[in-house]
């Protein structure tokens, strides 16, 4: 299948691992063999010892630098800048678009009525653009052929050409990808209650792009497990979500649809994979998974404080906390920087998927041998760590609203000591790596900075969108405030087994 950013194959070892959960699946780059001794993160803490806890959230919660005002307004300007203002469609990264995401089509509509609030745009100009998504979606051609359609049995291709918007190349139709423009269309659909005619449409235009998704389709070849895409040329890819990643969003999507839902089941059946998920990562004990956006993505348009599954309450705490104590393993894990990186420290942290200097063996600061990788899954703790030396300031940005006392110190110093190189147009590149200086190699990604260090030279949307999210629902809750007045969300929580919180008091 096709990885996120990259042409290239699945090796046979990489969707071996798929299938057992130990991977995800849009954003898991792939390529060479295992690593050699020396690439892994080192992770767990032993389980001799009593678990660490981070201290209770502050409130009220810390104000924001005006650092932050610049970079979600930059961040946000990615999307109002680069899409196609004609059909909606967002570049997977820019300034080098190969072809248009889905998935970052919904990180789009979700930054629009940010843009708003916070006074970049205009409701007028938000409405216009996120009608002219909708209404392709809504109308974009669909079948089983293998050119000139943009999806099939309601589901998209991951990747969409930027003009046309058919089908790009032989890229699949992906289950998590449609789930995450899905996302983004139902929160628009909340977002655009007005009377006005216009807004009307972009409502009803979403309920026929979510109305039209089979869903029981996408589980028919291993039920109730639910495929991760299917190709017109070979059919469904053989491996299914399971484990603790962002399959949470496939399958509450799939069970908040008003035609052919996913059975209840499929929720407790996602659960019941993520016996080995739950682990010690540098002394918390939380729901694994290495790289941040896994702990991330569905957090930005459901509001998990305070609401739990069977699952989650019987570890005593909710999704939220989860993705705490990952935050502050993460923080943790740089700050002891078992690898030696150049760079890591206190509030310089932050690995997830992200660009690359390349698949290379070359020495790196130090003069020592090491592996780097290209678009890679970087991150710590299970169920497959991976560290490169290479930062993603998304990592630690968008995770603001879980821990501000981290991330607001993160954000600033990055900034302040590495911004003349790695913050510009669109605000912080999508990643960068002080350790790796070698300029001899061909690099597949970005530059060698002098006396600095790698650096990329594009922005990723799946990057840049929790970004602006995150931010705001810091700022105001603006995305969960909004998303609990779908009922298909709720209908979603409601049959995964969710109570509490905000779900018993509305």
């Amino acid at each position: 299948m096709i990885v996120h950013s990259r042409w290239r194959s699945f090796p046979d070892a990489l969707v071996a691992a798929l299938q057992l959960g130990l991977l995800s699946v849009c954003l898991v780059a792939c390529s060479g063999p295992s690593r050699p001794p020396g690439s892994h993160a080192t992770q767990a803490a032993p389980h001799t010892t009593a678990a660490r806890v981070p201290p209770p959230m502050v409130s009220p919660a810390p104000p924001l630098p005006p650092l932050f005002d610049d970079l979600q307004r930059r961040s946000f300007d990615y999307f109002w800048e680069t899409t196609n203002p004609s059909n909606g469609l967002v570049p997977d990264r820019w300034p080098n678009p190969p072809f248009a995401s889905i998935a970052s089509v919904g990180f789009a509509l979700t930054a629009y009525p940010v843009g708003v609030e916070r006074g970049y745009i205009s409701r007028a100009q938000a409405r216009a653009r996120t009608l002219a998504t909708a209404r392709f979606f809504r109308d974009a051609p669909q079948g089983p052929e293998a050119t000139g359609k943009a999806g099939y049995k309601g589901f998209f291709y991951h990747f969409l050409d930027m003009n046309t918007g058919a089908r790009f190349d032989k890229t699949e139709l992906s289950t998590v990808d449609t789930s995450l423009l899905l996302a983004g269309l139902l929160f628009a659909q909340a977002y655009f209650d007005g009377a006005d005619p216009e807004e009307g449409e972009i409502r009803t235009a979403v309920d026929t792009i979510a109305t039209r998704i089979d869903w029981a389709w996408a589980q028919q070849n291993r039920p109730p497990r639910i495929t991760l895409g299917w190709h017109p040329e070979t059919g469904f890819i053989p491996h299914d979500w399971v484990g603790y990643n962002e399959a949470m969003l496939v399958v509450l999507m799939g069970l908040g649809a008003p035609n052919k839902p996913l059975a209840p089941s499929a929720w407790t059946d996602l659960t019941a994979t993520y016996g080995a998920s739950w682990s010690r990562t540098q002394g918390y004990d939380y729901l694994n998974f290495q790289a941040m956006f896994a702990h991330q993505y569905t957090h930005q348009w459901v509001d998990f404080r305070g609401i739990q599954d069977p699952y989650i309450q019987a570890k005593g705490i909710d999704y939220f906390e989860n993705s705490r104590r990952a935050t502050y393993a993460q923080q943790a894990y740089a700050k002891v920087n078992p690898m030696r990186w150049k760079g890591y420290g206190e509030n310089v942290w932050g690995i997830t998927a992200s660009d690359g200097p390349g698949d290379l063996n070359v020495p790196d600061f130090a003069g020592e041998l090491r592996q780097f990788k290209d678009y890679y899954s970087r991150g710590v703790g299970l169920p497959h760590p991976f560290d490169d030396g290479t930062l993603a300031p998304t990592a630690a940005a968008a995770s603001l609203p879980f821990a501000p006392e981290l991330v607001i110190p993160a954000v600033e110093e990055m900034h302040q000591k590495y911004g003349h190189v790695i913050y510009a147009k669109y605000g912080f590149l999508d990643a960068f790596n002080p350790s790796f200086v070698n300029t001899q190699v061909k690099l597949s990604d970005g530059r060698v900075a002098p006396g600095f260090g790698w650096v990329a030279t594009d922005y990723l949307g799946i990057d840049q969108g929790p970004i602006v999210a995150m931010i705001e629902n810091y700022r105001s809750e603006l995305v969960w405030r909004t998303m609990r007045k779908s009922p298909y969300l709720r209908r979603a929580l409601e049959r995964a087994g969710f109570t509490g919180g905000w779900l018993t008091a509305q």
